[in-house]
Parts: C-alpha cells; sequence; structure tokens
C-alpha cells in the first residue's frame, strides 16, 4: 500500500485539542513569514556580496543583523545558527575589502 506525502490529520475530539489545531495553523504561518523574511535578508546580502557591491553589502548586512537576532530571540532558530550565518556574512563582505585592496 502507497502512503502519500501528506498524512491525512485526525480530527481532534477535545475541545482543547481543537483550540491548539487552531492556534498552530496561524503560529505555523507566522513562524513561516519569518522564516522567509530570514532568507531573503541573507539572500539579499549574498547577491551584494556577488555583484561587488561592497558598500551595499555592509548596509544590507548591518540592517539584516537585527532580523537574524531577533529570529534567534524569537526561538525559530537556534542562537548559535544565527552567530553562524551573521559570522559567515560578515567573513564575505570583510573578504571583498582584502580582495580589493
Amino acid at each position: 500500500m502507497a502512503t502519500s506525502s501528506k498524512a491525512k490529520k485526525k480530527t481532534v475530539r477535545l475541545a482543547s485539542g481543537r483550540k491548539r489545531a487552531r492556534q498552530d495553523v496561524k503560529l505555523n504561518a507566522h513562524n513561516s513569514s519569518l522564516r522567509s523574511h530570514f532568507r531573503t535578508v541573507v539572500k539579499n546580502v549574498q547577491k551584494a556580496v556577488l555583484a561587488g557591491d561592497k558598500g551595499k553589502a555592509a548596509d544590507l548586512f548591518k540592517a539584516g543583523q537585527s532580523v537574524i537576532d531577533s529570529i534567534a530571540d524569537k526561538g525559530l532558530f537556534h542562537k548559535n545558527k544565527a552567530a553562524r550565518h551573521k559570522s559567515r556574512l560578515a567573513a564575505k563582505i570583510k573578504a571583498m575589502a582584502t580582495a580589493a585592496a
């Protein structure tokens, strides 16, 4: 018997469970939005680095740091993951300065 990738969810009987399921839908949408925003910020910095625009990359990184930190504070990602992303982006920007010199 072939199992589908999307398993059919069972309906919850208890009122508290039904409420929790409703809340989970809203929370999932919010977390997905935050995760998408995080990816966009990182991608924009990487694009600026690839384009060779150090000033723009530095500005985007400076604005993006708060986004990355806030997502880590909310618990969406571990703090070490946020630090790793910030460190790698900073290293790429710093490498642009040494490559230009």
